[in-house]
């Protein structure tokens, strides 16, 4: 129940801060009245400040799950949040197929009509598609506890049968259990883990921009021979994209998977226990917010676009009293910029967090007993007496 309710809340401020229907959407677009740097000031205050609800809904699930059923309760919550999957799946859905639909309307030399409705249907797909990122990014969060829990069972478990063959070894499964951020390869991992999120975010986004930027070269390569009425190459641009989100994306999975081996291979699984615990609190704040404030400045251009007028706040002379995107081009193209900041945030990097916090912990979860029984090169590994 804690899940599912949790998942609601998660879901209902999400809608909150990235619908065009509610204020702070409508605040974004008013921004953009004195350029593109307040909006992008604004969409980035907005996204932090969408993180608070969430984070508490979490917090408090955690608390009460693991005291009445400890980490098995922690799993049991996630699987609870994890019960509206099949309806956020749905709505993630949505805004894609109604972006694409707008862009057959728009191919299609369909009436403006037409696109307009077609912009309606995809500033409600871009709210579900947030609100389905919102359930994915708490679920992940729990998800990841739990196999971090999981993973300090296997250590402390991999440890005592060490110990039950070797008497020499003085660390017991409690100790392990006992996970101390006080001690210093646990610290440093903690630190470690808590950059990873914001590394792995650079990758992706950095990945986002040489691609958009290569397939700008190609189609102004292309525009002087479509003047001269050769057709447009489309299989060049998609070639572009289709081969940077696969060659581009090694980088970062290597990222993910070898950081938390790699650490505890040389400095045991303490640094390891760092990494994890760093990465999920790091991502899911990251995650959040990269997921509003993407899905807010696209709602704020769309906003714009649709024809909603507000009154000016600054008054321009010769120029009508209220604002509009046919008089006031300059307003949605700092609408346009906010946008494009906001498409690597919500579309990649976002929703990419989730699978860092979740594949880290999984996969020292499967080597967690070599990591007990070989880790720490650096560090001296198990600790035997005298």
């Amino acid at each position: 129940m804690l899940g599912l309710w949790s998942g609601l809340f998660i879901g209902l401020i999400t809608e909150y801060y990235t619908s065009n229907e509610n204020a702070p959407v409508q605040a974004l677009a008013r921004a953009c009245e004195y350029g593109p740097a307040p909006n992008i000031i604004d969409g980035l205050a907005l996204g932090y400040l969408s993180t608070v609800v969430p984070i508490f809904c979490l917090a408090i699930t955690v608390l009460l799950s693991f005291q009445w059923a400890a980490m098995y309760g922690v799993a049991l919550s996630a699987i609870g949040m994890l019960g509206a999957l099949p309806i956020a799946l749905t709505i993630d859905g949505y805004g894609p197929i109604a972006d694409n639909a707008g862009g057959i309307a728009e191919m299609s030399n369909l009436e403006e009509s037409v696109r307009g409705n077609t912009d309606d249907l995809d500033a409600a797909g871009n709210t579900t598609a947030a609100i389905g990122k919102g359930f994915a990014i708490g679920s992940a969060c729990l998800v990841a506890l739990a196999l971090f829990g999981a993973f300090v069972t296997r250590v402390s478990v991999t440890v005592e049968s060490l110990r039950a063959a070797d008497p020499t070894i003085t660390t017991t499964g409690d100790d392990v259990f006992s996970v101390n951020i006080l001690e210093p390869f646990t610290f440093a991992g903690l630190l470690l883990g808590a950059m990873l999120p914001y590394w792995f975010s650079a990758m992706t986004m950095k990945a986002v921009g040489d691609a958009a930027q290569d397939m700008i070269k190609e189609i102004k390569r292309q525009i002087p021979a479509i003047q001269q009425g050769e057709k447009p190459d489309h299989e060049a641009c998609i070639a572009i994209s289709t081969d940077a989100s696969l060659k581009k994306m090694i980088a970062p999975g290597a990222l993910v998977i070898i950081s938390p081996l790699l650490m505890g291979w040389l400095f045991g699984y303490q640094a390891t226990n760092g990494i994890l615990a760093g990465a999920i609190v790091s991502g899911i704040q990251i995650a959040f917010s990269a997921s509003n404030s993407g899905g807010a400045w696209d709602n704020a251009k769309k906003y714009i676009e649709h024809g909603r007028k507000w009154k000016r706040e600054t008054p321009v002379e010769g120029k009508s009293e209220f604002v509009n995107k046919h008089d006031d081009r300059e307003i949605h193209a700092g609408a346009v910029v906010g946008d494009t900041v906001g498409d690597p945030l919500k579309d990649t990097s976002g929703p990419a967090i989730n699978i860092l916090i979740k594949l880290s912990a999984i996969c020292s979860l499967v080597f967690g007993g070599f990591l007990a029984q070989y880790g720490g090169l650096v560090a001296g590994g198990i600790t035997y007496s005298e």
